[in-house]
């Protein structure tokens, strides 16, 4: 530990260098990604914030089990049916996807439209099954 106190002294440049750097890489990673919700918080902004469930895998993956509610626009789609998303434009958005990476792009696409409630489920439907959770298949 003393060790540690003599080097930050002797290279206090260095330290804050560091830290500066720490602090903007922080600071850029919570501005590009939307905020993430885990599975159980998703399912109560579903049922009491009267938010869009948007699930952006495939349409194959979606019909092999969604979240009960979600709309399906294929990640590969958003650009081209972004319209059919205006009317949530003031609401709650959770974007679902199959493993929680694939969220935060769709995220960023929808911030840049103006959408200011965005979230990303964490884990995606991969985690929703593991948990348990109910999946339709309707």
């Amino acid at each position: 530990m003393d060790r540690i106190i003599e080097f930050s002294i002797n290279h206090w440049d260095m330290v804050l260098a560091l830290l500066a750097t720490i602090a903007m890489l922080i600071f850029t990673e919570r501005r590009k990604a939307a905020p993430s919700v885990s599975p159980q918080q998703a399912t109560v902004m579903g049922n009491k914030d009267d938010s869009l469930m948007l699930d952006i895998r495939s349409a194959a993956d979606f019909k092999t089990g969604r979240v009960l509610g979600a709309v399906n626009i294929p990640f590969a789609e958003m650009t081209k049916r972004k319209g059919e998303l205006e009317k949530y434009k003031d609401k709650p958005v959770v974007i679902i996807c199959k493993t929680g990476q694939t969220a935060a792009s769709a995220a960023n696409l929808l911030r840049k439209d103006g959408f200011s409630d965005v979230y990303r489920m964490t884990g995606g439907m991969m985690e929703w099954t593991n948990q348990g959770l109910p999946v339709s298949k309707k």
